[in-house]
């Protein structure tokens, strides 16, 4: 049943949503925080202050996902660990697939604008992202 339900929600978002273009991923490329999550049930929790970004880097239909922790310098502080990434074009759906020694997992890339995209994995959440912003102390 819950796999059905996946499935289902799937199709829903594949048929209401605008595709996007796999010649937009270079807009991936970059630092991201997460916005909100939104639960399959509508409940939505939203990020005011993020203690980490998203480093997002791809070339073609592969790349990586790395965890940074902004500094107030302007630097980053990170760990060598990194999710790598393919992109799948399902009938114009991207799939953005996971994979390590642990486990595998996939999100639907349902929107990709300049400044913002949106993911949803296979339980349903849905996972909005800005592009990250340093703070500015001097203001």
């Amino acid at each position: 049943m819950k796999n059905s339900f996946g499935i289902l929600l799937f199709v829903l978002i594949a048929g209401c949503s605008p595709k996007v273009d796999v010649d937009k991923l270079p807009k991936l490329n970059g630092y991201w925080e997460i916005e909100k999550v939104v639960f399959p049930d509508g409940s939505t929790k939203t990020y005011e202050v993020n203690a980490s970004v998203d480093f997002i880097q791809i070339n073609g239909k592969e790349g990586f996902r790395k965890k940074m922790q902004p500094q107030f310098d302007g630097s980053f502080r990170t760990s060598d660990d990194a999710e790598r990434f393919t992109v799948i074009d399902k009938s114009g759906i991207l799939i953005m697939s996971y994979a390590n020694a642990e486990q595998t997992w996939e999100e639907t890339l349902v929107a990709l604008l300049d400044d913002q995209f949106e993911v949803v994995n296979q339980a349903g959440i849905s996972y909005h992202y800005k592009r990250y912003q340093p703070l500015n102390l001097n203001q």
